[in-house]
């Protein structure tokens, strides 16, 4: 079994990613750019927050905390995010303080191409060519 991340071990940048969540409680991020497996926030992401006008939805109770173990959800997105490497995260489903889904946008790798050849030969290049950089 593997040890718990704590909140005080992640980098300010991924701390403040955890912040946001906890801040927008029901909503989204949308845009946000991750360099070398870090959220940035220049250009600023778009935030969208979802209010249900009919009830009171209390915030996470770890906002006031200076240190908390991570959710399961957060430990995966930072996986995800050091996964992507250099990329975008186009959206980012944010509910009840905690994120729950991700769609991201990268480059294509070589990783990403199919083998369509003998296990140690590369890629064919008129495949790279016909995928224009695209993740599929």
């Amino acid at each position: 079994m593997s040890k718990p991340v704590l909140f005080s071990e992640l980098s300010g940048a991924r701390q403040a990613l955890v912040r946001l969540c906890q801040n927008i409680n029901h909503g989204s991020i949308e845009g946000l750019q991750i360099e070398d497996s870090e959220p940035v926030f220049t250009p600023p992401p778009e935030i969208l927050k979802d209010v249900k006008l009919d009830s009171d939805e209390g915030p996470r109770p770890e906002i006031d905390l200076q240190d908390f173990v991570l959710c399961s959800q957060v430990c995966r997105l930072i996986r995800e995010m050091h996964e992507l490497g250099t990329g975008v995260i186009q959206h980012i489903e944010v509910r009840g303080g905690i994120p729950r889904r991700i769609v991201f946008r990268g480059s294509l790798t070589k990783a990403h191409l199919p083998q369509t050849g003998p296990p140690d030969e590369p890629a064919r290049e008129d495949l790279r060519s016909q995928t224009n950089g695209e993740l599929l």
